[in-house]
Parts: C-alpha cells; structure tokens; sequence
C-alpha cells in the first residue's frame, strides 16, 4: 500500500527538501504540490489523498485554519504537520492532526509519522479500509506542557519547570523567573510529567527534583525543600513522601 501524499507549503526550497526526503520512503508516493491553503483545498477535492503534510505558517489562510477546514470534509486526509514553529503543536491536536514535525526535517522522525498514519489505514485483515471513517492518533508525547500567561498559551519546557503548585482551585508552573496558569489538575500533571524527574513532595505540590538545592528538616519527619528559582521558594515535604524521597536519594 502506499500513500498518496500532497504537499503544501508556500516555500518551495521546504517543499523540495520535503519531496526528497519522502522519495527514499518506499510506502509514500507525493503526488501533489500547493504553495497555499487555497491551491490545497482544490486539489484535495480532486483527488483521494491519504496524507497532507502541512506547513502552518503561510500568507492568508494558515495551516491550522486549513485544517480545520479540511476536518469538514467527507472523508478528510491524514494530517502532519511539518513548520518550523514548536508553538503551535496544542492547537494542532484541534485539528485531528497524527503528528508535528518540526523543520529540519529529521528523517527517522518521518518515518515514525508515516508509520503512525499506515497504521491507521490498515484495516482488520491489513487492507486499506476504504469505508472507514478516519480516527487520528493524538500527536506523540513532547516534553512541553502548554499553560497561559496574558491570555496567550505558552509551552514551558518541562526542564524549565522548578516546580508545579495548587493555588485556590488553580494549579500554576513555576520556573525560575516566572509563574504560568494550567489546565491541568495536579494529579494529570504528575502523569504528564517525566516521574523519573518530577516528584510529588505533598498533595499540592511536584518538584523537579533537579531543582532541589537543599532539603531542610522541619518537625515531625517533614522537609522544607529549597529550588532554584529567583525566590529561592520552600517546597513542603511531607511525611509519607519524605520516606520515598529518601529512598530514591539515598539519605
């Protein structure tokens, strides 16, 4: 089986070095080019395309307004997106896209993306499933966690994050200089997180323990942990964690 793919991107050294990169693919055949979302649009409603990898940053119609445009059609393509920008990867999961790639392309990461889309054409028995609505894969695991600062989200890399706080009913990232709003309960966060780094030292708290700068002892075998943010801020310890963290430390 291979995959017919359509290309869109209004630069055309991107869309060459894209064209090369998918011809040492066997299972991928491009046989489309748009320089714009317009140009796109007519030629997915001329042709069954399987995928459509998708620049997003292009002049009028962008590439997360495509596709949501493309999400209306009948039987709308796979959708990866290939841009240059990491910012916009949460608003892609709007859009059913499989994957984001960020340029340069790296090819074992393309493989990876066409692998994922050829697992979702296959049908029962291995054939193309021709009747079937398509149902995209959520995008692979980043290490971002998209949070709010001044009414814009922010992705805040999860090594950036000294640690994670409940505050009322909201819940905020903490990094060295400053605080981000989340969506997240702490709970989803502690299961977002990498936990061979994060750790949750109290039912309100996650520290990056690559953070921790000293562990204070406070009364009845609770710890103060101070991080490296500007504040140099205390995080609680509590009793039950301490004994875990201890372990894991070896103190």
């Amino acid at each position: 089986m291979k995959l017919r793919a359509l290309i869109v991107d209004d630069e055309y050294p991107a869309r060459q070095e894209l064209r090369y990169a998918l011809s040492r693919i066997d299972n991928v055949e491009v046989v489309g080019e748009a320089t714009n979302a317009q140009e796109a649009l007519m030629l997915i409603k001329a042709l069954d395309y399987s995928v459509l990898f998708l620049d997003i940053a292009m002049p009028g119609m962008n590439g997360l307004e495509l596709g949501s445009v493309i999400q209306e059609l009948p039987r709308p393509p796979y959708i990866i997106y290939v841009t240059a920008y990491d910012e916009y990867a949460v608003k892609a999961f709007d859009v059913n896209a499989v994957d984001y790639i960020l340029k340069p392309i790296d090819e074992k990461r393309l493989r990876k993306a066409i692998a994922k889309v050829m697992r979702l054409m296959q049908g029962a028995n291995g054939e193309v499933a021709a009747t079937a609505e398509p149902r995209p894969e959520p995008l692979a695991r980043i290490d971002r966690i998209p949070a709010e600062k001044n009414g814009k989200t922010v992705l805040v890399a999860e090594g950036d994050i000294v640690f994670a706080f409940t505050e009322g009913d909201a819940v905020y990232l903490k990094t060295y200089s400053d605080k981000f709003l989340t969506r997240f309960t702490l709970k989803e966060l502690e299961a977002r997180l990498n936990p061979n780094i994060f750790f949750r030292t109290h039912r309100c708290f996650i520290v990056n323990l690559h953070k921790v700068k000293e562990i204070i002892p406070y009364f009845n075998g609770t710890y103060s942990l101070v991080v490296e943010d500007k504040e140099k801020s205390e995080v609680p310890l509590s009793r039950a964690q301490a004994k875990k963290l201890r372990r894991i430390l070896g103190f």
